[in-house]
């Protein structure tokens, strides 16, 4: 049995734990809103007619920031739409995703959501085919306490204190052909700029996130992220990355390898930032909101034709159904963000109920946890303090995709009187046996140890099984003079909380 051994040293503080790591993102697209969040015949819901059993899952998941209303969607939406009457809110078409958006769900209703879940929302704007002047706009409908006809009509809509959002998206992946409106890095970066120094004028605290790249695969990669900072560096709080991964051609090796991927991104898109202050001789940093992010099996989608011209309200889009390999390799990017908390600082899983999401739920039925749920519940419940920077010592496997990558990663969070260390094993067939040194801890006993594996790596959550795979306490735990023992099976994600 291979054999890997951890330190874990309190004193190799990354920084804390930002909860606004354990954010999310709800998009108009798909089912999203419409039979995920917002189902008014369901038996579940509230007056709002949103679905409790989704808010309980919700709050059971953890989250804390959820990024709204797209993603793409965003590009094209006129905000004005989704306020005021009900059944004077117009029907628009939505490009991004060929579809029809009622705006039955819109800004003051989610916001009300977002409280049953106790989570923070993350505004985007339309930078794609609006500008300066809606954006303020909606910054005054939005966060102005009353007093302006925009603050007052929120008020007549029924929602008489402001939302004060702070974090503002400006505008979505901007680089990518997709988007409408997209434009070229120097076009955006000066429109970014001037939206930013305006919303400013308006607040100054506002955390103001500034688009980068759409992935590291684009080909203006870096350039992009140089170009656009340079013209909003000293408007701006963030940059933001999204990554999605998927097994390609049966290569499940490199596929559990993605975190290295996403490791690399975030260090380039960190230096990049770092460079374009240093020009600037400021003393400013500018931090990472990896605002999209999860497995999404693209290519599939892609082949099946699911974006049409039929133009219904609603439709399935984009429901992949995840297995245990796609939940240990979320388990594993949430442990790449932790150990980038000092400049990753919020973070938006994408997204959040049957759209690539965690939740699902059948219209007029049931809503289940798929595979991927779990990596985010527990590390959301479980990741408090300090991150701390383990010593992995472990056998190395060779990918095609990623080159060589140790067969075990880890990551580790302290707190005053807990902690946690989070693991993984990338290993196809094989158990590996890890010793984790955490005498440097204090820690005197295991509170849990749960694990996250199947004899069938590609075993699935499904409306019929929605059980089928549960983590399980892992009996192969021992603690004993600061050294902890485990056994992880080939496949797996595992968490183990200590006191």
């Amino acid at each position: 049995m291979p054999r890997a051994h951890v330190i874990v040293d309190k004193q190799a503080v990354i920084a804390p734990v930002r909860r606004r790591t354990f954010g999310s993102f709800v998009e108009h697209l798909g089912r999203c809103v419409y039979t995920g969040l917002y189902e008014p015949e369901h038996p579940s819901a509230n007056e709002d007619g949103f679905r409790m059993d989704v808010v309980e899952l919700v709050r059971e998941l953890g989250t804390r920031t959820v990024r709204y209303p797209g993603g793409n969607f965003v590009s094209g939406f006129r905000w004005e739409d989704s306020v005021g009457p009900r059944d004077k809110r117009p029907v628009r078409r939505d490009l991004a995703w060929h579809s029809l958006e009622s705006n039955q769900v819109g800004l003051d209703e989610f916001a009300r959501w977002l409280k049953l879940t106790d989570s923070e929302m993350m505004l985007a704007l339309n930078l794609g085919t609006r500008g300066i002047l809606p954006a303020l706009d909606l910054l005054e409908y939005a966060n102005h306490p009353s007093g302006t006809a925009l603050s007052d009509l929120r008020v007549a809509n029924g929602t008489p204190e402001p939302h004060n959002v702070r974090m503002w998206c400006l505008g979505n992946e901007m680089d990518g052909p997709w988007q409408t409106g997209f434009m070229t890095a120097d076009d955006y970066g000066k429109l970014a700029a001037r939206t930013a120094g305006a919303m400013k004028m308006a607040d100054k605290d506002l955390e103001l996130v500034v688009c980068g790249s759409s992935g590291s695969w684009m080909p203006t990669f870096g350039d992009w992220e140089r170009t656009v900072l340079e013209h909003t560096y000293d408007h701006v709080d963030y940059v933001s990355c999204h990554a999605y991964y998927q097994e390609l051609d049966g290569d499940l090796g490199s596929f559990l390898a993605s975190a290295t991927d996403m490791d690399y991104f975030i260090d380039t898109v960190v230096a990049t930032a770092d460079h374009v202050g240093y020009k600037k001789r400021s003393n400013k940093k500018i931090n990472i909101s990896f605002d999209e992010w999860n497995v999404w099996y693209q290519k599939e989608h892609h082949e099946s034709d699911e974006v049409n011209d039929e133009w219904r309200h609603a439709p399935r889009q984009l429901e992949d159904v995840y297995s245990v390999a796609d939940a240990v390799v979320v388990g594993n990017l949430l442990m790449t963000l932790l150990k980038h908390s000092d400049r990753v600082t919020s973070a938006s899983l994408a997204q959040l109920v049957n759209v690539i999401a965690p939740i699902m739920t059948e219209p007029g039925g049931p809503a289940w946890r798929q595979t991927t749920f779990y990596p985010f519940s527990i590390t959301s419940r479980l990741a408090a303090g300090e991150v701390i920077r383990p010593v992995v010592e472990a056998p190395t496997y060779t990918t095609a995709r990623h080159g060589e990558a140790s067969v075990v990663d880890a990551v580790a969070t302290v707190d005053e009187d807990r902690a946690a260390v989070f693991l993984v094993n990338r290993g196809l067939s094989q158990a590996t046996q890890v010793t984790v040194d955490v005498r440097s801890l204090g820690s005197s006993r295991i509170l849990e140890a749960v694990t996250l594996a199947d004899p069938d790596a590609y075993a699935k959550n499904t409306l019929t099984e929605q059980n089928r795979v549960t983590p399980h306490a892992n009996p192969s735990a021992i603690l004993s003079d600061g050294l902890l023992s485990i056994e992880l099976p080939p496949v797996s994600w595992t968490a183990i909380a200590l006191g």
